[in-house]
């Protein structure tokens, strides 16, 4: 198997990124051919557990650096949120809202609509503090029953020019074009 490159995973929901886990929950190694673990490719950056979506992996330590810098490939997520989120709350958000691991925003988001009592959005980072996104609505209010917003589903759909297109636990080489898209972005944003 091809010993360069980068792979785009699709992760689960429920599966851990981590090479083995302590508490013998399911990792991203179980849903890949074994190679990719014999062969050192270890993912950019981690989703938790509970997140789904895009994982992007590599054999060189110097392209996990590019590719996962702070204020570097900007990181698209659809989210849907347990409450009803508002124009307020989105400039909140835009402003910044203070945290435990420091001040957490989004450069950009956006709502897609509302379905009952949940808020679909679509929510661009450019940073992946731990549990960055959870945090940041846990950290608001729904002004109409008076509870914190909460996360329910959270999807990576995007990475810097790289879209998520297989199915969940499904993973495909990116093509020349795609990693040198990635490497002119890179290039870019310096």
């Amino acid at each position: 198997m091809a010993e360069s490159g980068i792979i785009l995973f699709h992760k689960p929901k429920g599966v851990v990124v981590s090479r083995r886990d302590e508490l013998g929950r399911k990792t991203i190694y179980d849903c890949v051919p074994d190679w990719v673990l014999k062969n050192g490719w270890v993912p950019v950056g981690r989703l938790d557990r509970d997140t789904r979506g895009l994982l992007l992996l590599v054999t060189d330590g110097h392209m996990v650096e590019r590719l996962a810098r702070p204020g570097g490939l900007k990181r698209t997520y659809e989210v849907w949120v347990r409450g009803h989120v508002t124009e307020s709350h989105l400039e909140a958000i835009r402003q910044g809202i203070p945290s435990p691991v420091g001040v957490l925003r989004c450069i950009d988001v956006q709502i897609m609509g509302m379905v009952g009592p949940k808020s679909h959005l679509r929510v661009v980072v450019d940073e992946g503090k731990n549990r960055h996104i959870r945090r940041l609505f846990g950290a608001l209010r729904d002004d109409r029953q008076g509870t914190a917003l909460k996360v329910v589903d959270l999807k990576r759909v995007q990475f810097g020019t790289i879209h998520l297109n297989v199915a969940s636990g499904q993973w495909r080489f990116l093509s020349h074009d795609e990693q040198e898209s990635l490497r002119k972005v890179q290039e870019d944003e310096r």
